[in-house]
């Protein structure tokens, strides 16, 4: 079977397979030289070689050309000291041009031949004359990338509500669809303030538990759904999934909190909801 081994081009970002060929002993952290439709660029290994399934591949590999040497991170290391100084230049053009954008990163590419310039615009930008600018200041080729705002928090990086940095930031590699649907199956209240990241876009981490939330939610009631309780009938008016406990509103005008197991479906006394596994 074929090898395989993952890496990545910038931190916590997504992870590309390459045949590993005669290197097979690479380690998680080492850097290697690769090449790829840009050309050829550095990439720090996460996952070392391991055999793949054919039906895991979607194409052949491109291998890895070699380890990186001294000579390569020493590079490396200038690169980005450059990339960061060109910054403040890039946005200082950007705003000499009248351009409404904030420039996020800049990096260099492995032999410096490319400056990517990513930003961030609420409309697309024409930025060719910007391009032309940055081209003649730096002498070398430049790409424009504008990326979202979830992107954008990638990049910056910040604390998250719960006080520990993005996920965005330390592990999660790529993003994943979130929608609203998520927060009310998890009963968080709906407001902006409750629900959303420092990117201004729906928490990533309303989709976690999510599966959890809808697999638990098949065993009870649905709120506004009628019931037998042990004090008789009611209408279901809150959910706690995770305790599997129901509040249900009684005939009698009382609102009282049931185990899931307390209570039936009218007509079906036998059909007795169960608690959350």
């Amino acid at each position: 079977m074929p090898q395989a081994v993952s890496v990545q081009f910038q931190p916590v970002t997504k992870l590309y397979d390459f045949d590993p060929g005669p290197y097979t002993d690479l380690l998680p952290g080492e850097w290697v030289l690769v090449e790829t439709a840009r050309g050829k660029e550095l990439a720090q290994v996460v996952v070392p070689a391991r055999e793949l399934a054919e039906d895991e591949l979607e194409g052949p590999l491109k291998r890895i050309l070699r380890r990186a040497s001294k000579y390569d991170l020493d590079q490396k290391v200038y690169w980005e000291k450059q990339a960061q100084a060109a910054m403040p230049v890039c946005q200082q053009k950007a705003n000499e041009h009248g351009l409404n954008m904030r420039v996020v990163r800049c990096s260099y590419s492995y032999n410096g031949e490319r400056l990517t310039v990513e930003f961030v615009a609420e409309k697309r930008v024409d930025f060719r004359a910007l391009v032309r600018d940055l081209a003649r200041h730096f002498s070398t080729r430049i790409e424009m990338r504008q990326i979202g705002v979830r992107d954008q928090a990638r990049i910056v990086g910040d604390y998250g509500r719960c006080g520990r940095r993005l996920c965005c930031r330390t592990f999660l590699r790529e993003f994943h669809s979130v929608s609203i649907r998520m927060a009310k199956n998890q009963n968080i209240p709906l407001s902006s303030a409750d629900i959303s990241g420092v990117c201004g876009r729906l928490m990533c981490s309303l989709a976690y538990e999510n599966d959890m939330y809808l697999a638990a939610r098949k065993h009870l009631p649905k709120v506004g759904q009628k019931v037998l309780t042990p004090d008789g009938p009611g209408v279901v008016r809150y959910l706690n999934v995770l305790l599997g406990k129901v509040s249900v509103y009684l005939e009698s005008g009382a609102l009282k909190e049931y185990d899931a197991p307390e209570l039936s479906l009218p007509g079906h006394p036998e059909r007795v909801f169960a608690m959350p596994e």
